[in-house]
């Protein structure tokens, strides 16, 4: 049975136009917005679904949020990658329980939590300790404490090299490896030695340039990788009112390039 709204959730208010704006609760916190305020204590104590009114009259059906809301409203310092191409990144990747997966360009988090929600354990590297900081945070937020403990953020350059992590007491190899920075074909390198053969890399790519000199990265070693291939996402929805039914005028078209591979043989 779904519990009740309590004080330190985070819940999405949804207005009649759809419009979501993600809020933690606090018994004396007040969601405003220019059609007045509501009291967050209309909404502890209820059930999720619930229907509140503002000062002014307008109405707000209030949600626990889901990964991808979190997504989109979460407070964030580096760009994000976008729900179109987060959950093909966790399928390429074959992200599963258990999975040890290396993680470079932690950014905002949300690539970390879509592989933690599904189970694995991660290893990032990120440049900056604001950008790490804000992803353990964002995981902490939707995911719960818990997840932290799967999570691990070192502030170090994987282009500068990558260790064999030793979360166990021993060194382990990597299953997989999902990399989203400038110049990622300057981490594929160092992949061989750290991960497990057969294991699967994915590289998100805002250009076709940065995806092509992955593939050429990969090329370099004639044997070491194979299955490649790079896709990008797009994410077209429809009008569907009564008998009304057509494309919207607007889609989310280009957004990344994935690349994918597997590693044949580990050094």
């Amino acid at each position: 049975m779904a519990q009740p709204f309590a004080i330190g959730d985070r819940v999405l208010f949804i207005d009649t136009k759809e419009r979501r704006y993600l809020v933690t609760l606090d018994v004396a916190g007040e969601f405003h917005s220019h059609a007045g305020f509501v009291p967050h204590t209309q909404v502890i104590g209820a059930p999720e679904g619930v229907t509140v009114e503002s000062t002014k009259g307008a109405k707000y059906v209030v949600m626990r949020p889901t990964l991808e809301d979190f997504v989109l409203e979460m407070p964030r310092g580096a760009q994000v990658i976008y729900p179109k191409d987060l959950a093909p990144i966790a399928m390429l990747a074959d992200i599963g329980p258990g999975m040890l997966v290396f993680e470079s360009g932690v950014g905002s988090g949300a690539l970390s939590m879509t592989i933690l929600r599904l189970g694995a354990h991660i290893v990032g590297y990120e440049l900056r300790e604001d950008f790490a900081q804000r992803a353990k945070k964002n995981v902490a937020s939707f995911l719960g404490d818990e997840a932290l403990g799967r999570y691990h953020v070192e502030l170090r350059d994987s282009y500068a090299g990558i260790s064999l992590p030793t979360l166990t007491g021993s060194p382990a190899r990597f299953d997989r490896a999902v990399l989203d920075l400038p110049e990622p074909w300057q981490v594929v390198p160092h992949l061989p030695s750290v991960m497990h053969a057969g294991g699967v890399v994915v590289a998100y790519t805002p250009s076709i340039t940065q995806a092509t000199k992955v593939r050429q990265t990969l090329d370099a070693v004639r044997g070491e990788w194979v299955a490649m291939r790079t896709l990008e996402v797009l994410h077209r929805t429809w009008h569907i009112e009564g008998e009304s039914v057509r494309p919207d005028h607007r889609m989310v078209a280009h957004t990344g390039f994935l690349t994918v591979a597997r590693l044949l043989t580990a050094r």
